[in-house]
């Protein structure tokens, strides 16, 4: 079950018009931070991504369905799998490392999942992010990205 407050930042996403990707990004932070925290582990990034998107459908964020899955098999968003269901799938994640949420997997991740979009849409998104933000965390958001660029420029020399 996801924490109160995740579902309170996926409903203020939701408020301000962002899309559903963006409202289930808080339940993939979620997630990341699970693993970082030792919860449980992952066998990859994408993984912690998938069991992420996988509590946000649960939690009613309108999110598409898993790609491959038949029409006829799905299943309603907020049913909850069976106790032992559950207990089995927490006993097989413990087993697994942590380093699937590390800052190296998690880059390696989304640069690969950005070289699969076009050009095009990677712009589309930017331009919607930049509307959605909203003037103050536009700004605060350019002075962290100068700040971040002035201390690789400082690093690489």
């Amino acid at each position: 079950m996801p924490d109160q407050t995740t579902i309170a930042r996926a409903r203020k996403d939701k408020r301000e018009g962002k899309s559903p990707s963006t409202q289930a990004g808080e339940f993939v932070r979620e997630e990341i931070e699970h693993v970082r925290e030792g919860k449980h582990g992952a066998r990859s990034a994408k993984q912690a991504i998938a069991i992420g998107l996988s509590k946000a459908r649960r939690a009613g964020v309108d999110l598409p369905p898993k790609p491959g899955t038949a029409r006829t098999t799905r299943k309603p968003a907020r049913s909850a799998p069976s106790r032992k269901r559950s207990r089995a799938t927490l006993v097989a994640l413990k087993r697994e490392g942590h380093t699937a949420a590390s800052h190296t997997a998690l880059s390696r991740q989304a640069h690969a999942a950005a070289g699969r979009r076009s050009a095009a849409s990677r712009s589309d998104a930017a331009k919607k992010a930049a509307r959605t933000k909203g003037p103050a965390r536009r700004s605060a958001a350019a002075r962290k990205g100068a700040s971040t660029r002035k201390r690789k420029a400082a690093h690489n020399q």
